[in-house]
């Protein structure tokens, strides 16, 4: 028995004329908004809307599509609105195809202009003079923790994180040689950090050699024989060079962390939907006073502002010297951490705010 798929079929053209028209009255509207932020010298890329929307259409959603399916629909869809009201330029750390690539398209979507930077100080030289409208970097690893570089340009750096984004890592092993050939191994320090042991495994006398990013040790690879790459499979794809073995990484759930930078700060989402991140320093607080991290906490934990991350590097200006970066539930604007600062400025000779922004949904 053959089942006829016409009628089934001319109901789906009917429905898809119907989302073309509603998408391009939608993109209609979000162009004579884009009009409005121009000639208030609002900001076009909002990162709150943007969490706002996601979460509107998450909560009206019935299925069968999943959330996450709708979401990087409806990101594609504010891509394109950007696009009308404003020809958007995304930093990212480079080349093209890296990790820090690939979050920057999570997040903005096909239709803005990206490029490429060798370095995250280069990164935030750019955005600090206009060269770009925003940035993404990446500030920390499940498996290996913080990127150094990233947390240490904050502390001379008036750039604003605006938003962040989550992206699970899978490393492939990359090369135009087979696995038994491959004497030299390239890849970020993080990532051959990642693939530890899966490296001493299988190629344990192969030499490991750090390179400014996973796609920079693709083009590497590429060029040597008896050499390999470890870097994602859009990598591999968009220079070319096959795919040894993939998903090497050591542990599953391996994701890496980006902030999104720009000059202008991001509104409150509210309801408790806000991540903080500060920088402080002690200063002589440190060294004459036992509690004094303890006393740095305190003003946040009196009024009910959550500590969800803090990590110490070395202010590099005295020996034993020490930043603070932490992580706190709530928005700069919000009344219980303007007092909370207020009184953190009374001990602490550095209390920076370096940028609010949605949690992730």
């Amino acid at each position: 028995m053959t089942m006829d798929l016409g009628p089934i079929r001319e109901k789906i053209d009917v429905i898809d004329r119907q989302l073309v028209e509603l998408l391009n009255q939608r993109l209609t509207l979000a162009a004579e908004i884009g009009k409005v932020k121009r000639s208030t010298g609002g900001q076009i890329y909002a990162a709150e809307r943007e969490d706002a929307v996601l979460r509107k259409v998450s909560g009206r959603n019935s299925g069968p599509i999943k959330n996450e399916a709708l979401h990087a629909i409806y990101r594609e869809i504010m891509s394109a609105a950007i696009a009308l009201e404003k020809a958007l330029l995304i930093a990212y750390l480079g080349p093209e195809a890296s990790n820090t690539h690939a979050a920057a398209m999570k997040k903005f979507g096909a239709s803005v202009d990206y490029h490429a930077m060798p370095t995250v100080s280069d990164i935030f030289t750019a955005v600090e003079k206009g060269e770009t409208d925003y940035a993404v970097i990446p500030i920390e690893n499940s498996t290996e923790g913080s990127v150094r570089e990233a947390l240490d340009s904050f502390v001379e750096s008036d750039v604003k994180i605006v938003a962040q984004i989550y992206l699970e890592i899978n490393h492939a092993l990359i090369s135009n040689s087979a696995l038994e050939d491959i004497e030299r191994v390239y890849s970020k320090d993080q990532a051959l950090a990642q693939c530890r042991h899966w490296l001493q495994r299988h190629l344990p006398n192969a030499q490991l050699v750090d390179a400014p990013s996973t796609s920079r040790a693709v083009q590497l690879a590429k060029q040597e024989p008896g050499t390999a790459a470890i870097a994602g499979e859009l990598a591999a794809e968009h220079y070319d060079v096959p795919v040894v073995v993939r998903n090497i990484q050591d542990k599953a759930d391996n994701t890496t962390r980006f902030f999104v930078i720009g000059k202008q700060p991001t509104g409150p989402v509210g309801a408790g939907k806000d991540l903080t991140s500060l920088l402080v320093s002690l200063g002589d607080e440190a060294a004459s006073h036992s509690g004094a991290l303890l006393k740095m906490l305190m003003p946040l934990a009196e009024r009910g502002i959550n500590l969800s991350k803090i990590e110490s590097r070395p202010s590099k200006k005295r020996p034993w010297d020490y930043y603070f970066f932490l992580d706190v539930t709530g928005h700069y604007e919000d009344p219980a951490m303007k007092e909370a600062l207020m009184e953190l400025k009374k001990f602490c000779p550095l209390v920076k705010w370096l940028g609010s922004y949605p949690a992730v949904s």
